[in-house]
């Protein structure tokens, strides 16, 4: 029997939901002529694929890009599209590098279409504007995330929710309204329709901002939707990673205390001393989870690793909140009966529509909030997915692809 995997495309959920799947053993057997024309047509694809990356469009590009499952990167020639009337164009100077990069590259969400040119916490200084742009001018400076595109039509786009569009387009690995594959911010020069391109303040570094197009609208977000940015009340941040650490800035910027909950002590330094975490919670500590039981409004969870939820609700007070932003690959357990009792609510969030995404680089330059990164060079970018994988960075590495792309 074949073992098939069930998978929520990318065009019917954004980022977080779109990587949770599934393996079960196919209920009929796949037939050997079958198995060859899926092979006949992987390989013509993969023909059409390497000659459109260079003919596509009459923009050439540089960058760098992973050719198959092993995600090694290396360098890439490939094509960008003309400056549409709508579009801006602009060198791209640092780029962020996201933990679900490391999936794309790998293919460990089984979405992936190679070559794959990752980054999508990019920015840079404009170039070129269309006829028609009105947001910006040649020489701002300019940030792509997530998505660069959407159908504009639907309940979610006409309410500024884009990311929620059941045809959002990925910058990365996604599929524009031309057919062609787009090609993230690991290179030279991007082009992105106005609309999906956020204005970077000037007291804002480009360096240690570009992780807030990702990462930090990831946490400003549902820190935003589920009412947990009042002045006062108390929100837990699990996990201390690159959605953590700007979590507990964005929070506190907002008033709000803020616990820091980890797995071990190794961290508590870290969260009280250098990110200014009001208080810090051992969750394989019983006595004191008993002891913070029902005390906290929110709780914003980060981890993409399996682990129990129960002890999380337990922290909740009456009709609290946990919102889970990370996204574990295997299904998690909830448990219902201490939902019932407390009218508490278990929630989601996946980065954030465009307006909110503005008002949070805003939020985030007039609050000085940026996140902590280890800048590198482009050829360091195979150590640093290592090193990724590893959790072996504080707390994001960024690209300097202005100063380090050679062609």
């Amino acid at each position: 029997m074949a073992t098939l995997s069930v998978l929520a495309s990318p065009a019917y959920f954004s980022k977080q939901q779109a990587i949770h799947h599934y393996k079960y053993e196919a209920p009929f057997p796949v037939h050997q002529h079958h198995q060859q024309q899926l092979i006949s047509c992987k390989n013509r694809g993969k023909e059409m694929a390497e000659k459109s990356h260079q003919e596509g469009h009459p923009t050439k590009a540089f960058g760098w890009a992973a050719r198959d499952q092993s995600g090694v990167l290396s360098p890439f020639n490939f094509s960008r599209r003309a400056t549409g009337e709508k579009d801006v164009a602009f060198k791209v100077l640092f780029c962020g590098i996201c933990h679900s990069d490391l999936h794309m590259i790998k293919n460990e969400w089984g979405i992936s279409t190679y070559p794959v040119v990752p980054g999508h916490e990019i920015v840079g200084q404009v170039t070129e504007v269309g006829s028609k742009v009105e947001k910006f001018k040649v020489g701002d400076k300019v940030g792509v995330g997530y998505m660069i595109g959407s159908c504009h039509s639907c309940d979610s786009c006409h309410d500024d929710l884009e990311n929620y569009c059941p045809e959002v387009i990925l910058t990365s690995g996604g599929k524009y309204h031309d057919g062609t594959t787009t090609y993230g911010g690991f290179s030279d020069i991007m082009v992105a329709d106005e609309h999906y391109a956020v204005r970077i303040p000037e007291n804002l570094p480009l360096d240690s901002g570009a992780p807030l197009l990702c990462a930090g609208i990831t946490v400003y977000s549902p820190l935003r939707f589920y009412g947990l940015d009042k002045p006062g009340m108390h929100v837990g941040v699990v996990g201390l990673g690159g959605l953590g650490h700007v979590a507990v800035k964005f929070a506190k910027a907002m008033g709000v205390k803020v616990t820091v909950i980890s797995t071990s002590l190794k961290k508590k330094e870290e969260a009280l001393e250098h990110l200014g975490a009001h208080s810090f919670l051992v969750s394989r500590d019983p006595d004191q989870m008993q002891a913070a039981a029902g005390t906290m409004d929110g709780i914003i969870d980060t981890v993409s690793a399996v682990h129990p939820l129960f002890p999380l609700i337990g922290l909740l007070k009456t009709q609290g909140k946990l919102v889970l932003v990370g996204a574990p690959v295997k299904p998690l357990e909830l448990p219902v009966f201490p939902l019932i009792m407390g009218r508490k609510i278990v929630g989601g969030s996946s980065i954030g529509g465009m307006k909110e995404a503005q008002e949070m680089i805003d939020f985030a330059a007039g609050n000085n909030i940026t996140a902590d990164v280890e800048v590198i060079p482009m050829d360091y970018v195979n150590t640093a997915f290592e090193r990724l994988a590893k959790a072996d960075v504080r707390y994001r590495f960024v690209i300097d692809v202005g100063n380090t792309l050679k062609i």
